[in-house]
């Protein structure tokens, strides 16, 4: 749980920095240099030698989901909404990460569902008259595309690693940015105007710290603790960043919101969160009692 934590409070910041440094750059090209520079990141650590080639497809093919269409939706998304708002309507992802695990397992797990929905109920009461949904549809759906993809990649990435603990994530981790350098770079050739390109150093500045430590360091970390963690407390953590980025937004970036309302609502999320975490103990003393 220490992993996601230490993300979840990384992420907080991302979206006050893309919203003030990088609107006017071609999102797709922020999305294409961001996976970039993951990659590169961890290209050094790289060990393929013994990796089953349909296993690292499958690794290629989870990245491109889960941060190539995931970031091309999310970062395009930042066209049509506020930094708050975007991180609002990720309100949906603990309940896509539950059913999508649920589908593929083939086995509806209660607990995890019920934490999802009273995660998403107290997320609710934090953007309860503040989207504005009516003013921004096309930003809603690009955002809940760019959920789907993430909780997706989430559940494959858990999936395909959990008959083989003895692979490393640090080993792997870089097919997974491939992946989601192939898509970004195709869709940014396609969009970007690389004559009229200009970057300042502050975008620069905030390219290299997104790519290096929210992107690299974030979604290793993140996918690390998806590994180690249940799937309800997993799509929980998904809403977390939310309250945390909204506060920050408050404290940093000068938007606004209900304070009462992102009280409340961060009470549900922690309570479910304990909740959760509560119960799946409690299962894991009985069943070794028996």
């Amino acid at each position: 749980m220490i992993y996601l934590l230490t993300v979840t409070i990384i992420w907080a910041f991302s979206f006050g920095l893309i919203k003030n440094q990088l609107t006017n750059l071609d999102s797709n090209f922020v999305a294409f240099v961001r996976m970039g520079i993951s990659l590169l990141v961890f290209l050094p650590f790289l060990r393929i030698r013994k990796l089953d080639t349909a296993l690292g497809f499958k690794l290629v093919l989870t990245g491109a989901i889960q941060y190539g269409v995931m970031y091309l939706s999310y970062i395009y998304a930042f066209q049509f909404l506020q930094a708050y708002q975007i991180a609002l309507f990720t309100i949906f992802t603990p309940l896509y990460i539950t059913l999508i695990n649920d589908l593929l397992s083939g086995k509806f797990h209660r607990l995890f569902f019920s934490s999802a929905v009273f995660c998403i109920l107290g997320t609710g009461v934090i953007i309860y008259k503040d989207a504005g949904l009516q003013e921004v549809q096309i930003g809603f759906l690009l955002v809940q595309l760019s959920n789907i993809s993430f909780a997706l990649g989430q559940v494959l990435y858990k999936r395909l690693l959990k008959p083989l603990p003895e692979i490393k994530d640090t080993q792997i981790f870089a097919l997974l940015y491939l992946g989601a350098f192939i898509i970004t770079s195709l869709f940014s050739g396609f969009t970007t105007s690389w004559s009229a390109l200009t970057i300042s150093g502050n975008q620069l500045f905030t390219l290299i710290y997104l790519g290096a430590i929210a992107s690299g360091l974030g979604f290793y970390l993140w996918n690390v603790g998806a590994r180690r963690t249940n799937i309800g407390t997993l799509a929980i953590f998904n809403n977390i960043k939310i309250p945390l980025a909204i506060l920050v937004a408050l404290l940093f970036f000068s938007e606004q919101a209900d304070v009462l309302r992102l009280t409340v609502g961060s009470l549900i999320i922690f309570s479910t969160l304990f909740a959760n975490e509560y119960f799946v103990y409690k299962k894991s003393v009985n069943n070794r009692l028996l």
